[in-house]
């Protein structure tokens, strides 16, 4: 049975999930939201999609990262005395003044002792799962022919071996590199050995410059590098997960694809990496937003674009896949890109006041940036007190949502202070009156006196995991009794043993059965926000317990099994480990 037990492998270029067994059940290509090549995840059968490592008579397996990198090591052991080693990576580090980063997935099967079996499935599919590509090799590689591109696995094994599937006893060390349709000139084992060690020096030295907390090490890391792999280098968008259509809950129906950029999502991504001093691919996804509100002009942006920024994002069924665990259906696009959802102009705004106050950036902003910001502000002025889909993206009703006005009210409130950096004082003042009015209506509309705290909607009664972030935004001080009484409502209403639900109310598909895991993460914060920092501790710990073998989250949780699922791994998820982690951490100097 499928299980989120997966790895994570990519060069922020191409990403594929690997399972405990070393078979590669998850990748599209030519990038995150292409064609998916590997997609036995989401398939019933065992007849493609998958490239797999099988030892004859395989008895136990072993699996982790090698430290502070994205390469993954798997050792399967047969009953004999047998062990095969196989190490998977996406070559990533610096070449010839610029970042090597090719669509291509290495494979190195070493010999560790005994005299192991393996056998070689390379069974790629073609056309979103709906065939298998034609075959052709040539001396020392084979072209897999598919609908959107081909891929050239480059070998030194033997051909035989892997078109005919039959096994072999492995006597030293192979090497397989697949990706594009290119001639390699170097031997493919030489080839594998330097893009290895070059590779594993990348994220060594990457991960040194991380400003990371004293506690925890081991899981920010793993999280950072994550969020790392979910950044498309081309144009600096951040795709939500590496997936599509695992379903929120079993048999759901929730199954969306998550390969885009949701603005909302960046700016937590942003925030998070701000912290960590990971700052290229901070001001990379700044490049990318300033792009996507240039072409917004002035209209209104959508709270979801493709990561090559693109608007369109039809959505439609895949019946060739089956789904995961046979639960489908499996969708590719997403039609969120057609809903209202306020909160985006906030989210945009947000994450580019980094450009206007961070020194360590290379681009800084200046009036000119500032001004093609202004109509995102206008925007937020304009639909704050109207209704919209929410950031939970409902598809069936609309209304005025709290945490969508409140994120209105932030981007002009940064854009008050963005005028006042660059000493527009009279821009400054407009941006502090407008900021000023929506704070009120919202202190107004969005307060439930019987209830004595905020509600998820104007005049509203229920509550959402969004009022968490009240404090975290700016809307409310943290010693304001208002931010304390609202946080007691959302525990009241949504905390479900150790977890917290986004809500409870029905939906377009019924109740939700599972937790929304950055929920209870946003949960963690304002425990600690209010002082309740040993209780904070505590459930932070157990969350991480909620984390599959390599340490890794998906966006939702059975509070009663504890098994993971949703789209994986989950950008928000990592998030907000890692600034639960940097609020709860002890500092260095108190270390000692």
């Amino acid at each position: 049975m499928r299980t989120l037990d997966l790895a994570l492998i990519g060069n922020c270029t191409v990403g594929a999930l690997i399972d405990t067994r070393a078979s590669i059940v998850w990748g599209c290509f030519p990038r995150f939201d292409g064609d998916p090549l590997f997609c036995a995840l989401l398939k019933n059968s065992e007849d493609y999609g998958f490239f797999a490592v099988d030892l004859v008579d395989c008895q136990r397996t072993e699996q982790h990262y090698l430290e502070n990198t994205a390469i993954l090591v798997t050792r399967l052991y047969d009953s004999q005395g047998g062990a095969v080693e196989i190490t998977d990576f996406a070559p990533r580090f610096g070449q010839y003044g610029r970042m090597f980063r090719p669509m291509m997935l290495v494979r190195r099967i070493r010999r560790l002792c005994g005299s192991p079996r393996i056998t070689l499935r390379l069974r790629p599919a073609s056309a979103n799962g709906e065939g298998r590509p034609e075959v052709t090799w040539g001396s020392n590689h084979i072209r897999y022919v598919a609908a959107a591109l081909t891929l050239r696995l480059t070998t030194d094994a033997s051909l035989t071996a892997i078109l005919q599937e039959t096994p072999f006893f492995l006597e030293d060390t192979v090497t397989l590199l697949l990706g594009a349709d290119e001639t390699v000139h170097d031997a493919a084992g030489e080839v594998g050995r330097r893009f290895l060690e070059e590779t594993a020096q990348y994220w060594r030295e990457w991960v040194r410059n991380l400003a990371i907390p004293y506690e925890w090490q081991e899981a920010v890391i793993r999280a950072t590098i994550t969020l790392k792999l979910n950044a498309y280098d081309d144009t600096g968008a951040i795709v939500a997960a590496m997936t599509s259509s695992i379903p929120e809950a079993a048999g759901s129906g929730r199954n969306w694809d998550y390969r885009y950029c949701w603005l909302r999502d960046g700016y937590f991504v942003v925030n998070a990496l701000n912290r960590l001093g990971a700052t290229r691919t901070m001001e990379r996804y700044l490049g990318y937003i300033v792009n996507i509100a240039a072409n917004a002009g002035r209209g209104p942006l959508q709270p979801v674009y493709g990561i090559d920024g693109r608007a369109e994002l039809d959505e439609r069924e895949l019946p060739a896949l089956e789904g995961y665990r046979g639960m489908g259906p499996v969708r590719i696009g997403n039609l969120a890109y057609r809903q209202v959802q306020h909160d985006v102009y906030g989210s945009a705004v947000l994450a580019a006041t980094h450009i206007f106050f961070d020194q360590r950036l290379t681009r800084r902003g200046n009036e000119d940036l500032f001004h093609r910001l202004e109509p995102l502000g206008e925007q937020a002025r304009l639909s704050h007190d109207q209704p919209d889909a929410g950031l939970w993206e409902l598809r069936g009703s609309a209304r005025v949502h709290t945490f969508s006005a409140v994120m209105c009210w932030a981007a002009c409130d940064r854009l008050g202070r963005i005028a006042s950096r660059l000493d527009l004082t009279e821009r400054a003042a407009y941006w502090q009156g407008q900021s000023r009015q929506i704070h009120e209506t919202i202190s107004r509309r969005a307060w439930n006196e019987s209830r004595r705290a905020f509600v998820s909607t104007f005049e509203g009664e229920a509550m959402d995991a969004s009022l968490l972030l009240l404090s975290e935004v700016g809307f409310l001080d943290a010693t304001d009794p208002r931010f304390a009484a609202t946080v007691s409502a959302v525990e009241k209403d949504l905390r479900h043993g150790d977890f917290i639900f986004r809500y409870v109310e029905k939906d377009d598909f019924g109740e939700p059965e599972n937790a929304f895991l950055v929920c209870t993460f946003w949960y963690v914060n304002a425990l600690a926000t209010l002082d309740r920092r040993e209780e904070a501790r505590a459930l932070f710990e157990k969350l991480l317990a909620c984390r599959n073998l390599h340490g890794l989250l998906a966006e939702h949780i059975d509070p009663r099994s504890g098994e993971q699922w949703g789209n994986f791994a989950q950008t928000y998820s990592m998030v907000g480990l890692i600034n639960a982690a940097i609020r709860l951490s002890i500092r260095w100097d108190q270390a000692f």
